[in-house]
């Protein structure tokens, strides 16, 4: 096999979500649900009147008359619960945790129109929801509840953190503040262009309430030359990852541009000060994102059980697949979870 835009040769592939009878993208992914193995169990519950599609994954010989931790997956920007967001559910399970990973409200296979809204405030209100459900299902102890944020989610999970408790660990895999690069830009590269965007987004909004149609943001469709062209590592491994090695299609970069409202006035560390709980920072120490790792540990001034840790020679993209990253991510989870929880 020819090596893809953005991925190492000889590295691991996805297994194919057509033939994943969960539609799972991931290696090592569930085919089937077996007694004394991890299983997944489908579900979908309403929040705020929107029906939400979730995968709930627990732990080999699980018993609903036992007691056992639980976390609650948030999945990247553009991704669904089948990829990244499913691997590291479905890894965290194997350690003896029951796991949710649910798709957003308006993305995946979750309701809400117009498609791919991307809120900040209706994706924290996802985490909250995540834990109003996962924290009734049988077996769960409420008091032991952990938090994973992924990319995005887990900006979207450092601000739902801020004010809910129920949460008594947060840990974040490759953050991603997503308020900041909306309105600055990748690597802050666009603060000359707030404003036109910002006049764009106010005209896309306008455009939708008079009924002439929503416009979207993030649905270029790029060739391998110009996906090489990318000026930034994450761009170009992202859409490798997310248009061939991982591709599931409820994915998608694009989001509604009047959605630009809210996120570009949303910061992920703008009450961060709030979170009192042990927190856990993972990033590559390659990734060009590990900037916005860094600001948010430094402004994290509201506990002192907080760790930021790089994984040597990663990337932003790697961490979500490289089996060897991967692998270090999850060693640094157990250990914080079991500290913590």
């Amino acid at each position: 096999m020819a090596a893809v835009v953005g991925i190492p040769a000889g590295g691991a592939q996805a297994a194919d979500y057509k033939k994943n009878p969960f539609t799972l993208a991931y290696d090592g992914a569930i085919t089937k649900n077996e007694p004394g193995k991890v299983n997944i169990h489908p579900v979908r519950y309403t929040l705020h009147g929107l029906e939400i599609a979730a995968n709930v994954y627990t732990p080999a010989n699980y018993d609903p008359a036992k007691s056992y931790p639980a976390v609650v997956v948030a999945h990247p920007n553009g991704g669904v619960k089948e990829q990244v967001a499913g691997l590291y559910a479905q890894r965290l399970a194997e350690l003896g945790y029951v796991t949710i990973a649910a798709d957003a409200a308006y993305q995946g296979a979750s309701a809400g129109q117009p498609r791919n809204v991307d809120k900040p405030a209706y994706r924290i209100e996802d985490i909250h929801g995540m834990a109003d459900f996962i924290t009734r299902f049988s077996g769960v102890d409420g008091k032991r509840l952990g938090l994973l944020g992924l990319c995005g989610g887990g900006g979207y999970s450092l601000a739902a953190a801020d004010t809910d408790k129920r949460f008594k660990a947060v840990a974040t895999v490759s953050m991603f503040n997503s308020g900041r690069v909306r309105r600055n830009g990748y690597v802050d590269s666009q603060l000359g262009s707030i404003r036109d965007r910002l006049q764009q987004a106010s005209a896309a909004r306008a455009q939708e309430v008079a009924g002439g149609g929503v416009l979207y943001s993030g649905d270029a469709k790029l060739t391998d030359e110009q996906i090489a062209r990318l000026p930034f590592e994450l761009y170009r491994q992202g859409y490798a990852y997310y248009w061939k090695t991982h591709a599931h299609p409820n994915s998608t970069f694009r989001y509604t541009t009047s959605s630009l409202l809210d996120l570009m006035r949303f910061d992920a560390t703008g009450q961060i000060e709030l979170i009192n709980q042990p927190l856990l920072m993972i990033a590559g120490s390659r990734a060009d994102s590990l900037y916005m790792s860094e600001d948010a540990f430094a402004k994290a001034s509201g506990t002192k059980d907080k760790e930021l840790f790089k994984i040597e020679g990663a990337t932003h993209i790697e961490t979500y697949w490289v089996p060897r990253y991967v692998d270090a991510a999850i060693d640094k989870l157990a250990a914080f979870y079991t500290r913590t929880l």
